[in-house]
């Protein structure tokens, strides 16, 4: 087991800013820092190795899953695309001294919760009509069907699944920074820091 508070855990469904809460926090408080997690989609657009994820291909996770090289997993039925922690990279920042952020499904949330003390917050939006805006602000040119599927699955984590977490945080669109001082309660309720 390693110390309390190492880690934490900022989850939420596709387009809510896990990604720029993530990085407001780690701005503010450079005690934090973002694990790398892996993954077996393609990279997208602009997406580099070792920096957006660890890209492996679905051979490639499976064999690193049998070596014991991923820490946690999922294969996300949606794209089935494996999603998951590469071990090295896990304990190189642990190693280092550093508090992590990880971004990730309620898979490794509960495993964090469970073998690594991590608080868990769910990011929620303020409505899925303001995530439908995120996702088209963000990917213009994505299909109806796509852009369906991914709002019928941000409503399954809504509903389903944001139970599970120790906080849920509204993150509304241009109120980043009342998300943001929201969860800085939570790390000092939580002794991340006082």
């Amino acid at each position: 087991m390693l110390n309390n508070k190492r880690v934490l855990i900022i989850a939420g469904p596709t387009g809510v800013g896990e990604s720029t809460v993530t990085a407001e926090i780690i701005k503010r408080h450079p005690n934090f820092t973002r694990l790398i997690t892996a993954t077996s989609r393609s990279p997208r657009e602009k997406e580099k190795n070792g920096i957006d994820y660890f890209f492996f291909t679905p051979n490639e996770f499976r064999k690193k899953i049998e070596e014991n090289l991923i820490l946690e997993y999922q294969n996300v039925r949606q794209s089935d695309c494996y999603y998951g922690t590469y071990k090295p990279e896990f304990e190189k920042k642990i190693k280092a001294g550093r508090q992590l952020i990880i971004n990730t499904d309620l898979v490794g949330a509960r495993y964090y919760r469970d073998n690594h003390y991590a608080t868990s917050i769910f990011l929620m939006p303020g409505s899925l009509s303001e995530l439908e805006k995120r996702l088209l602000s963000r990917n213009p040119d994505i299909k109806k069907q796509e852009l369906d599927k991914r709002l019928e699955y941000a409503s399954y984590e809504i509903c389903n699944e944001s139970p599970f977490y120790d906080y849920i945080v509204y993150n509304k669109q241009g109120k980043l920074n009342e998300a943001i001082k929201e969860i800085e309660g939570i790390l000092i309720k939580e002794k991340y820091f006082s």
